[in-house]
């Protein structure tokens, strides 16, 4: 429990979006707890206890807010947390909620023991990671049964839920009233029309418009579309039992509500929570642009607006896909790069039926690639690769296969980018950018890119180096705003 002093409550009074998230109220009259922006009547102070997390607040007997919906807050940034390790624990529990993996599997993932995770998960958060899990498939279950229509079965088992007779009991025993009642005091009745839509929740401001246009500049046609203000592409995930699924996803902007709109086609129900938190990582849910700004507003010395606030890393769906077309991109132009992928998926990619149009193929996979027979430039050559890019990617193709390379949220990035750069045709450019999109690296900075050279002439390479060091650690940032700025 955070301590309960005068700061904390007056952000709770302002209805500060900056602090959304990053804590909750509890208040004691009621036994409701809330997010800071709730438009609720105010407790007075003596009423309200303050939590790090919903997970705590949960575990001191405190039921979720239906006004202001704790489901839908951002998630902590990496600035909140006190240890890296603690960070990318809660995050690999959000994304794997629906997998049942055990806290053996995760504590080995992080490279720790199980005990050492709990201690300091308990340090930080005040509860245990099964604790924290818990409160991740609750409220992702609340999320379901208020904005969809889907049966109570299945957003039992798409929020990770073995049975619906646990899911009801532990939905009974937490907020005092079953999934059924839950639903009834919010949704209107209406027959299953076969999709999901939620929201995701950001913290203000986000520059949509920028995000959206980086995203449209590098589609890949067949497998990416953004039109109507929307992002939409195709997708293909393994479950538990890794067997692949298919389908699409769509993402719009709430602006008023300060949420992304993620619409998911039924068929990956099963892998809901990887999906959202591939959407979170691709449109940097996580961040705070506040920290963001605060240390690169001195950008602004150099050229007035040349650092704006609310700029976001865009992030990659697909690590994968990512990658082969940072290869594809070397030395050429960003459209080029793109008709070059959009060549390779039309011939290797499989074929999906999404309804939508533009949506028709998924990338291929590293073992598609793999399972080529004779050299893989033989194959790519007629497409338009140059041999030794085609070459690279194959090795790519085996990295990923062999996991040599981690891309997973307990990567190191910086030990991560020298295995890149240990594979032949991958230098220094294109390892750090494919660390800051699929890596969630915030520290990249490529001070040999023509657009940051641009952006900053006539200042050398060298030169941009040591400017940059200003900027960390959140130099990923500034290679966006650089870019945004040409």
């Amino acid at each position: 429990m955070l301590k309960n002093d005068n700061s904390l409550y007056a952000a709770f009074k302002a209805k500060d979006a900056r602090f959304d998230g990053r804590f909750f109220v509890g208040v004691s009259s009621t036994r409701i707890y809330c997010r800071p922006i709730c438009k609720a009547k105010r407790a007075k102070i003596e009423n309200c206890l303050f939590f790090p997390t919903a997970a705590e607040a949960e575990q001191n007997g405190y039921r979720p807010c239906l006004m202001c919906r704790p489901e839908l807050a951002p998630g902590s940034s990496m600035t909140d947390a006190g240890t890296d390790l603690v960070y990318r624990a809660a995050r690999m529990i959000e994304k794997n909620c629906g997998n049942r993996q055990s806290l053996n599997e995760l504590a080995e993932n992080l490279g720790c023991t199980d005990r050492h995770l709990r201690r300091v998960f308990a340090a930080e958060y005040n509860v245990s990671p099964v604790q924290y899990l818990q409160t991740c498939r609750l409220l992702l279950a609340k999320n379901l049964l208020t904005d969809t229509d889907l049966p109570v079965s299945k957003v039992a088992v798409a929020a990770g839920f073995g049975s619906l007779r646990r899911f009801n009991d532990l939905f009974r025993t937490q907020y005092d009233l079953s999934p059924t009642a839950l639903r009834d005091q919010g949704m209107e009745p209406g027959k299953h029309n076969g999709n999901v839509t939620l929201a995701l929740g950001y913290r203000p401001p986000y520059r949509w418009k920028e995000v959206l246009e980086f995203l449209d500049g590098r589609a890949i046609a067949g497998v990416e579309v953004v039109r109507d203000n929307e992002y939409m592409r195709t997708v293909r995930l393994l479950t538990a039992e890794l067997k692949p699924v298919y389908g699409w996803v769509r993402v719009g902007h709430g602006r008023e509500k300060h949420t992304l709109t993620v619409t998911v086609s039924e068929s990956l129900l099963p892998v809901l929570p990887q999906v959202l938190a591939r959407v979170r990582h691709m449109f940097d849910l996580y961040c705070d642009p506040d920290a963001v700004y605060e240390v690169l507003s001195k950008m602004n010395d150099i050229r007035p607006g040349l650092c704006v606030p609310g700029t976001r890393l865009p992030g990659s769906f697909n690590a994968f896909e990512m990658a082969v077309r940072a290869v594809l991109g070397q030395q050429v132009t960003v459209k080029a790069a793109s008709i070059l992928a959009a060549r390779i998926t039309a011939i290797y990619g499989k074929p999906v039926r999404t309804g939508i149009d533009g949506l028709t193929h998924v990338f291929p996979s590293p073992e598609d690639l793999l399972s080529l027979e004779g050299p893989i430039e033989n194959h790519f050559g007629v497409l338009g690769v140059i041999a030794t890019r085609s070459k690279t990617i194959h090795e790519l193709a085996k990295a990923f296969v062999r996991r040599e390379v981690n891309f997973d949220l307990n990567a190191q990035p910086e030990e991560e980018i020298k295995k890149l750069m240990a594979i032949k045709g991958i230098g220094s450019w294109t390892a750090q950018y494919i660390a800051m999109r699929a890596m969630e690296w915030p520290d990249a900075f490529l001070e040999t890119d023509a657009g940051i050279k641009k952006a900053l002439y006539p200042h050398t390479p060298m030169e941009l180096l040591e400017m940059a060091e200003e900027w960390r650690p959140f130099r990923s940032y500034a290679t966006i705003n650089l870019w945004n700025a040409v």
